[in-house]
């Protein structure tokens, strides 16, 4: 009954003429009493009462159901059957996440690294019909997952990556050159990689815009978000007398990012706090929409027969029994 749908459901509304004929039964039943005259009625006290007194309304019962079903009938229950076909041309992905010692700095909690990777981590789980990809640079550069569609796997490594386990440094140009060139043989339309750094390049073997070249070469779009509160920011230094903090000033290249990101088409976003961070990635997942076409096919079938048949039995059971059990006689 739960695919139960009506074809012309507006007939249903005859059946607020069953509560008119119950109410009518009632009232005629007690017009239907017949008396005797007697002298007194101690001779029938202990008499028994006999069950057709009460069996007799199964007549009416039947005949009500009957009516209720022939409504049923012009009704035209139908059962649907449907299902859906999908077409989804997801969106290629890669993660160029910057691990550098920096990124312990506690403007973001509890640190920028861990605020990184729990959103990143978010961004991944909502993109259900895209490959992605993780690449951690410091000094150098290291593909954590080549792309994928199993996200728990992508999940699983994030939390896995610690500070240290890379030589230190920023090479901005060796992450992006390995991201592009993880992506670069794609197939999809939208190639994407969203680059996220706290500092300057100071090291590695690629330029950070030659790589950009190289991105712009295989139509791959980047998308830069440099981390760091504005000014100075906390960071943890372990001494004799156990963790202390020292204050050091935030050096963002921004000009090299927002260059980055105008030479492939994409966007440079700047992220002070975690909020933000959050936010930043929304509007990218935003941005980058897998296309999904739905085709939805409905087949549909006739279910009357069933309440066409349970109404014939039932007026055939209520003249069955009242030209048998429940006969009147003249």
């Amino acid at each position: 009954m739960a695919n139960i749908e009506f074809l012309d459901k507006y007939y249903l509304l005859l059946l607020i003429i069953i509560p008119f004929y119950v109410a009518w039964y009632v009232w005629k039943q007690k017009g239907l009493q017949a008396s005797l005259k007697i002298s007194t009625l101690r001779g029938f006290s202990k008499a028994p009462v006999s069950k057709k007194i009460y069996l007799r309304h199964s007549l009416f019962v039947l005949r009500v159901l009957a009516i209720a079903l022939l409504i049923i009938v012009l009704a035209r229950p139908q059962s649907s059957n449907s299902y859906r076909n999908e077409i989804t041309e997801g969106i290629d992905i890669v993660m160029a996440l910057d691990i550098s010692g920096s990124m312990q700095a506690e403007d973001f909690k509890p640190n920028r690294l861990e605020a990184a990777k729990e959103v990143a981590a978010n961004f991944v789980a909502g993109r259900k019909n895209d490959k992605v990809g993780l690449v951690i640079y410091a000094g150098e550069s290291f593909t954590q997952c080549p792309l994928t569609t199993d996200h728990r796997v992508i999940q699983n490594l994030f939390n896995d990556i610690t500070p240290g386990m890379l030589e230190d440094g920023t090479a901005i140009g060796m992450g992006l050159a390995t991201a592009v060139q993880r992506i670069k043989d794609s197939e999809t339309k939208s190639k994407v990689v969203i680059l996220l750094t706290d500092g300057v390049n100071n090291s590695g073997e690629i330029a950070p815009l030659t790589a950009a070249e190289i991105a712009k070469t295989f139509d791959v779009r980047v998308y830069t978000v440099g981390v760091g509160t504005k000014g100075m920011a906390p960071f943890p230094v372990q001494t004799v007398f156990g963790k202390q903090y020292q204050q050091m000033e935030v050096q963002i290249d921004e000009e090299l990012l927002q260059n980055i990101a105008d030479m492939t088409g994409g966007k440079y976003f700047r992220a002070t706090d975690k909020n933000k961070l959050k936010a930043i990635y929304e509007e990218i997942d935003q941005m980058e929409k897998t296309r999904i076409e739905v085709r939805e096919y409905t087949k549909r079938k006739e279910e009357y027969h069933w309440f066409a048949v349970m109404a014939g039995l039932f007026l055939l059971l209520e003249i069955f029994l009242r030209n048998t059990i429940f006969r009147n006689l003249p």
